[in-house]
């Protein structure tokens, strides 16, 4: 990385912190670009040129976000000793992570808000491609191990990533002790489907 490179990643990152703060304390809709501008110190001009807009700004952030979780994940993997075990603890993960993550709010709004526009919405929709190829592995290694029976890898993978997308939006209000139970057992419904009969 050249010196430009690493100015133009310096001055993201300052801009992303900056802003991360105010999304938490306001939330996604309530935060303008004008909070973000008096927040940072910096002009519009410079962070629509480093983000286009509002919209990629808090991308970039569920993107860091994505990236945290993963590097949570990779680091948790390990003990997990079979796929089965790797998707509990998979649910549990993301039970927590969602209801103590501080761009949780800000990110329902974002999601369930108005269109986007089309460079956003292809990132949205590859970031959903890394969760559904991320769920398509966990599934395939259950199957190779002998774990799953051979099924549609793809619809499977994709009916993971619905019911964890539903179970986020529809648990909020809960305790995180309920949240894990309910998130534990969508775990065992989407498990009795697929995973051989021990007989």
């Amino acid at each position: 990385m050249n010196k430009k490179q690493l100015q133009t990643e310096q001055t993201k990152k300052k801009l992303a912190d900056a802003s991360r703060a105010l999304f938490v304390q306001k939330g996604y809709k309530a935060t303008s670009i004008e909070d973000i501008v008096a927040a940072t110190g910096s002009s519009k001009g410079n962070i629509y040129y480093h983000f286009k807009s509002k919209e990629g700004l808090f991308l970039y952030l569920i993107d860091e976000w994505d990236r945290e979780w993963e590097e949570n994940w990779a680091s948790k993997e390990h003990l997990y000793k079979t796929s089965t075990e790797k998707i509990y603890g998979l649910t549990e993960q993301l039970v927590l992570d969602d209801m103590n993550h501080p761009l949780t709010k800000a990110a329902d709004e974002f999601f369930t808000g108005e269109k986007k526009e089309n460079d956003i919405e292809e990132r949205i929709a590859l970031m959903f491609e890394r969760h559904i190829q991320f769920n398509r592995q966990l599934v395939q290694q259950g199957i190779e191990s002998g774990e799953f029976k051979e099924d549609n890898v793809d619809h499977l993978a994709l009916i993971l990533e619905s019911t964890i997308i539903g179970l986020s939006q529809l648990s909020r209000g809960m305790k995180p002790e309920e949240a894990v139970a309910l998130y534990r057992q969508a775990a065992n419904v989407f498990l009795h489907g697929i995973a051989k009969s021990k007989e």
